[in-house]
């Protein structure tokens, strides 16, 4: 149980690490490094490490050593391809599921993502259990398994683009219109008009992916 809970807590902060920046894309690390800077001993770190490797975050080299995965467009492109299978289906049976209480929940949670003061780290916990809230109702265990892979494999391209739109005052206010239309829509119980307003979504996430991706290679190049 100890082990476990250990394990869970390296993989949480090595993932935080992950997708704030701090270990950047490409950067290799040693176990040694990790348990030393955590305090902890290689074992909970090797767990943690194969952890993050099956979330796509690693890649874990011959012997004692891992390196942060890159970015890159082909995964990009990827990852929002097997979002738009699965989230605007699980989206068009969950808007009539979900009950009128928990929109009504939601309402006043799609609020908060306008707060300028609130942060990154905060802002993303909230999306998540935001999205997961709104499609969780017509969703499985497996569902909710690969919507969690995929989701945390997005993160780090969309955080990248969050950043550097988030000293405009405008896009904070965005992004709450943004989750507060669709609780509009889902309270429309259209099926069709659900599945559509998820599919715009993601598109509108993606292409602020690929933006930064773009801002990214450029500086890349002229450094």
């Amino acid at each position: 149980m100890a082990s476990r809970s250990v394990t869970e807590l390296v993989t949480a902060e090595l993932r935080r690490s992950i997708l704030s920046g701090a270990l950047a894309p490409g950067q290799s690390f040693s176990l040694r490094e990790i348990a030393g800077l955590l305090n902890v001993s290689f074992i909970p770190v090797r767990e943690a490490l194969r952890n993050l490797e099956a979330d796509g975050l690693v890649v874990i080299q011959p012997g004692r050593s891992a390196t942060v995965a890159p970015l890159a467009l082909e995964d990009l492109e990827a990852i929002y391809r097997l979002r738009r299978l699965l989230e605007p289906d699980l989206a068009r049976r969950s808007c009539l599921l979900i009950s009128d209480a928990e929109l009504d929940r939601l309402a006043a949670h799609a609020v908060e993502f306008g707060d300028e003061n609130r942060s990154m780290d905060a802002i993303y916990d909230g999306h998540h259990e935001f999205h997961l809230a709104l499609l969780g109702p017509a969703a499985t265990p497996w569902d909710t398994r690969m919507l969690t892979m995929l989701w945390r494999a997005a993160e780090r391209y969309v955080r990248i683009g969050f950043g550097l739109l988030d000293p405009d005052p405008d896009e904070h206010a965005r992004r709450g219109r943004a989750h507060e239309e669709l609780i509009a829509v889902f309270r429309r119980r259209d099926p069709d008009a659900a599945a559509q307003a998820v599919f715009s979504h993601l598109d509108h996430n993606e292409q602020l992916a690929l933006g930064a991706l773009r801002v990214l290679g450029s500086a890349q190049q002229s450094s």
